[in-house]
Formats: structure tokens, sequence, C-alpha cells
């Protein structure tokens, strides 16, 4: 069914001002310094577990070209992103992108797509939170994921102002292990280390490429746990003091501070340890460490116990970003209207409770290698709408304001594009049963679509609004909004 048959048959519901006096988040909440936070709580748990899967793909060498191009990717869309979160300020982010570039369907595809990721990724943190648990006080499990997902609601719950601040200090004690880690790395690193996976006889490999150039694709899903979520930022548009001014700032400085957290985790953790010793484990900081020191020392059991901070940064984060693209979506009619109700502390109760009860019940898999999957493949094809949606608006509406401009223009955007295009095909070379599974829960998503929620939407949504002023304009210049 084409993109203008769907638009012509989508109808808009008009409701009244009580309809959204429900659905209202906490205005100026967040300014560019806690959005680089958010940014950087969102993606670091990838630094203490789940990028060392990628060793036992590609080996070193391999996981080395897999994070560079990865980087590449996220660097380009941070700044593609930065314009489109400053020219389209609203609580869908990619979503609402599409939407204005696209219409309905389109927007809807990419919204599906980020929470499939969002509603997945907690889920995966808290399988690590688990082996880092059971690593500590010798439990783990339900317990502790159930644990977790209860207190981290119950904080969003609370209030988001209170759980950006208290984030932001999980964040800075997180970043802070991190570098105790990499100073406790330095004295112990070899290069011999870094490759001392046996080489296999897959076509190319080499001391270098033990797995063979297929490694290297199979590699880039778990590279992109660097930096997976960074692009949630926008999501916190409506909660934002000045959006125009603080997202791209905000998104940009968080952008910087993973690279250089990514760069110093690949090369000491591995180049300290073994690639070998690492490559398998939920914990490989710890693991790195005590192997690298002949035994547990106050470093290891330090980053065991601080470590803690950076995937629970993470998985508090990852809560607010789902909770915030099910509001949306819901606000907007594309998700059932009752998940955007919002509480007296202006928060969206419904739409942290659900996801969260969802999220527990994937962690009790124990597949976190897995979980990341699904996760990454829900990414990617975010990635590919919306580096395709930033295309479209530059070509087609030239005019609009934009307060923040992408170096490099398309050509900027272009880029991640095709990374985000070889990013997805590489989630299939790694397990094909997985990314069947998340695309089963896309398939049931557009069926919801076609079938209701397109004949349902909400004409005052804010990204609704954002594609009438775009028809408006249209019929006013005398030509016809696609």
């Amino acid at each position: 069914m084409s993109e203008r048959l769907i638009s012509q048959k989508a109808v808009s519901d008009h409701v009244g001002v009580d309809y959204f006096e429900h659905r209202q988040l906490r205005k100026g909440a967040a300014g560019w310094v806690l959005l680089a936070g958010l940014g950087i709580a969102y993606v670091i748990s990838g630094d203490f577990a789940g990028w060392n899967f990628g060793l036992a793909q590609a080996g070193w060498g391999g996981m080395l070209v897999a994070t560079v191009l990865v980087a590449t990717m996220y660097t380009a869309m941070v700044f593609s992103l930065a314009e489109l979160s400053s020219t389209i300020p609203a609580a869908g982010g990619g979503y609402a992108f599409a939407r204005r570039a696209f219409g309905p369907f389109v927007g809807f595809l990419t919204g599906t797509a980020i929470l499939l990721e969002y509603a997945i990724a907690p889920a995966a943190v808290a399988v690590f939170i688990g082996a880092y648990c059971d690593s500590l006080f010798g439990v783990g499990g339900w317990p502790v994921s159930l644990a977790f997902y209860s207190l981290f609601v119950g904080i969003h719950l609370f209030g988001v102002g209170e759980a950006l601040r208290l984030m932001l200090i999980i964040t800075a004690i997180a970043a802070g292990a991190l570098l105790v880690f990499a100073l406790a790395m330095l004295p112990k690193f070899s290069a011999s280390h870094l490759f001392d996976i046996p080489t296999t006889d897959a076509i190319g490999a080499s001391r270098f490429l033990p797995f063979g150039y297929l490694g290297i694709w199979g590699a880039i899903p778990y590279a992109m746990w660097f930096f997976l979520a960074i692009e949630g930022v926008p999501l916190a548009a409506e909660e934002t003091r000045d959006p125009k001014r603080d997202l791209p700032r905000g998104m940009i400085a968080g952008m910087f501070v993973l690279l250089a957290f990514a760069t110093l985790i690949l090369i000491l953790g591995p180049g300290g340890a073994g690639s070998a010793v690492i490559m398998k484990s939920g914990d490989p900081l710890v693991v790195a460490l005590n192997h690298a020191y002949g035994g547990s020392t106050w470093v290891s059991r330090f980053i065991s116990v601080v470590g803690m901070a950076g995937l629970i940064a993470s998985f508090f984060s990852v809560i607010f970003a789902y909770s915030r693209q099910v509001f949306a979506l819901s606000r907007a009619g594309y998700l059932p209207r009752c998940l955007s109700l919002t509480g007296r502390r202006k928060t969206p109760y419904l739409a942290l409770i659900i996801p969260g009860l969802f999220g527990f019940l994937l962690s009790l898999t124990g597949k976190g290698d897995l979980l990341i999957l699904m996760s990454v493949f829900g990414a990617t094809v975010s990635y590919v709408l919306v580096m395709a949606s930033h295309i479209a608006l530059r070509i087609r509406e030239p005019q609009l304001e934009r307060p923040y401009r992408t170096p490099g223009g398309v050509v900027t955007s272009g880029i991640a594009l095709v990374l985000a295009l070889a990013a997805m095909v590489a989630g299939f070379l790694v397990d094909t049963t997985v990314v069947l599974y998340a695309m089963a829960f896309y398939a049931a998503m557009i069926a919801y679509f076609l079938l209701y929620s397109r004949h349902h939407l909400i004409a005052q949504a804010p990204e609704e609004e954002f594609a009438a002023i775009r028809q408006a304009e249209a019929e006013l210049a005398g030509g016809e909004s696609p």
C-alpha cells in the first residue's frame, strides 16, 4: 500500500482541551548539561558489558574495524539529529521527523522501530546487571531484574527532574569507574594480548582478522553497543528548557565523550588481559582486571561495585526513553490512547509500567547477547528511516527554519544512511532467528496501525500539527502534500 493511499485514508480525530490536560509532561526540566548526561547514560553500560561479544565474532582487529565504521555512522547521525531535533522539537523524536518527511505510515514504522530498540535494551542491561550482582554478591537472575525494574520505574514515576538529576550523578560515578579501569590496565597493556585469538580457516583470516572478513560484519551489532541509544536524546524535547539550542549542544557533547570512552575500553581492555579472556564474559572489565593482576584486587572490587553504576545509568535512562516514545505514539493515536495518560507529577505512568513488565519478562531469558541483536535491529531500522527523513526534508523543504544545520548537509546523513543499512544486514549474520522474532513484533504493530490506529489519529498532537502545517503551506503554495 502506497504512502499516499495511507495518508488519504488516515482519519484525524479532533479532541477537547481536557485530552491534553491529562497528557502533559513537565516543561523546562532539562538544560544541555542534563541532556548530555542523558545521552551518555543511555549508552555507558555498553562500555561495561556487551561490546566484548564482538571479539568472539571478529577478533580484536575485526572489532576495531567494526567500531570505526559504527563510530563514523553515529557521529554523522548525531550531527543530522541535532538539526532535526532543533527543527522539530517534539517528544516523538525520530517518529516526528519521519512523520513530517514521509507521512503517518513511515512515521509509525520509525516509532515502532525505536520502541523495539528501547523496550528490549533495558532487558539486555538487566541481564548484565544480574551477572555483575552474581559475581559480586552471589545473587543474580530474576530477583535482581525485578528489583531493578521496580525501583527505577518507581523513581521515574516520581518525577522527570528528579530522575534526570539522579541519573546524571550515577553517570558521573560510572564515568569515573571507566577512567580508573583505564589507568589500572595501562601498565598491563601489550599489543600481543590484542591478537591472542587463534586464527581460523575463514576467508581472509589472519592474526589481525582471526575470523576473516565476514567477522567484521558479525561484530557490528556489538560495536554499536558503544553508542546505541545516543539518538534517544531528542525524546526529551518537550521537557527541555530551550530545545532549539540545548538539544544539539547536549547530543554532540555526549557523543564526543562516548567516542573517548569507546577508544579507551576497546584498546585497554583486551590489550591488558587478552581478547580471548573477555570475549564471552558477562562482566568483561572485572574479568580483565582479575586476569591481568592474577586475581581479585581492590581495583577489580571497586569496578565490580562502582561499575554497576554504568549499567544502572543506562538501565535508568532507557526506561525514560521507552516511556517517552510510547507516550508520543499514544498521544497521537498510533498506540492505545490510555498509554499517554500522565499523573499528578506529569509522568506517563502506563507508558513506564507496561513496557517495563514486557522488558522484565524478556530479561528472564538471560540471553543478553541475543537481546542486544533484537535491540540493534530496531535501532538500525529507525536509523535508516530517520536519515532518509533528514535528506528528504533538506530537498523538499529547504526553507524550513533550522536553528542548527548539519555540517556537510545531506552528505553527512547519507553516510550515516549507508552505514545503517550495512548494520541492519549485519544482524542477520549473527543470529537470523532472533532478528525474525523482532520482525514478527514489527509485523504485529504494522497490522495494528493498518487495521485500526491510522483511522484514529489525534489531529492536535504536536507531531501531527507539524505535518498539518506542512500540508497547509503546500496548499497555499498551490502544491500537493505527499
